[in-house]
């Protein structure tokens, strides 16, 4: 099995609903996501997948919420903006870009960090 990860950062605020807390006002995070892709093949050129693309269809993704208020944005503007809910949001939005790779990948992850010591995880089933 090979594993090719790619991370890049986003800014951008939420307000958590139904939070008892602080956390329920507006605020924002200097945010981190990693995109964990696998795979059992590699293509003629020997990678899985290629980084670069991969870096652009997370481009894709953060030119959408990249310095944004989440809540305002769909899906979020319905779905609290968790760190759980933006993980599971990016495995949405990357898996049909990789319909189209040389070889058959999946998403074996995606990792948010809200901060440098707290993150959130989704693994597909």
């Amino acid at each position: 099995m090979f594993e090719v990860a790619v991370e890049q950062g986003f800014a951008s605020a939420h307000a958590l609903r139904n939070y008892k807390g602080r956390c329920e006002n507006v605020h924002g995070h200097n945010w981190k996501v990693r995109v964990v892709i696998e795979g059992e093949k590699l293509d003629q050129t020997g990678m899985l997948v290629d980084f670069l693309d991969v870096k652009s269809w997370m481009g894709e993704i953060l030119d959408r919420i990249d310095h944004q208020f989440l809540n305002e944005i769909p899906p979020f503007d319905v779905v609290n903006p968790s760190a759980e809910n933006i993980a599971e949001y990016f495995y949405q939005q990357m898996t049909g870009r990789l319909d189209g790779t040389p070889v058959p990948v999946r998403i074996r992850e995606v990792k948010i960090w809200e901060t440098e010591i707290q993150s959130a995880t989704y693994r597909p089933k």
